[in-house]
Formats: C-alpha cells, structure tokens, sequence
C-alpha cells in the first residue's frame, strides 16, 4: 500500500468512509438525515477540500465545522454523544487502513482523534450556553 499523495487518494479516502458512513445503522441515519442525495457530490468534494488543508495546507477549505456540527446536534435534541464520535472514528480509521499506510495516512489519523474531540466539547460547551 501506499500513503495518501493527492487530491485523488484524499477523495477516495472521503468518498470511501462515507459510503460507509450512509450504511452505518446509528450514523447513517444522522448523516442522510442532514444532507439530501443530491448534495452529497458536493459535500464529498468540500469535505475533500477540508482533508487537503489539513493534511497538505493546501488552503481551500470554506466552512465552519463547528457551527455545522452544532446544528446537527441540536436538530437531534441534543443527542450526540461521545459514542458517535467514536463510531465515526473507528469507521475512519478502517478506511485509511484499508486504503493507505505512512506518515500522511498516521496524519490523518491523528488529526481526527484531534477534531472529534475538539467538536464534541464544541457541542458540549454549546448546549450549556443554550441552558444558561
């Protein structure tokens, strides 16, 4: 196997993990509940944009994240929790493994554990300003 070494393995890489993702049975309901058929193309390839800033500073990323995941959150009453960020996770983790190996593939791994704790104390801290 090879790393990750374009635009083309980065997209492969996200288009892979979120056929995956659709299918899952706690995730998928998530994910194709917040993003139509038809939008998927295009959420692909922004978040292809994402990955490629991350991995190769490549700045062409448009987006907030954060405000998207807290927006899922609270449209599903506040229900996501640490075991969703884990499934996710896991799922991406196999995909680079089955897909990719090297320094740029262990980037990618590492930077998601960073942003998935990241976004879920972003929802967190969110849903306690909510209350107060």
């Amino acid at each position: 196997m090879k790393d990750i070494e374009s635009r083309d393995d980065v997209y492969k890489l996200v288009s892979d993990f979120y056929s995956k993702i659709r299918i899952d049975t706690v995730l998928g309901p998530i994910f194709n509940g917040h993003i139509e058929d038809d939008k998927w193309p295009a959420h692909i390839n922004k978040l292809t944009d994402f990955w490629m800033t991350g991995l190769f500073g490549v700045v062409c990323f448009k987006g907030n994240p954060t405000e998207a995941h807290r927006k899922v959150d609270k449209n599903l009453n506040h229900t996501i929790d640490q075991e969703h960020f884990g499934l996710w996770l896991n799922l991406w983790f196999n995909t680079i493994d089955d897909l990719f190996e090297g320094p740029l593939a262990n980037r990618a791994k590492e930077a998601s554990r960073k942003m998935a704790t990241g976004q879920y104390i972003s929802i967190f801290k969110a849903r306690s300003a909510e209350v107060n």
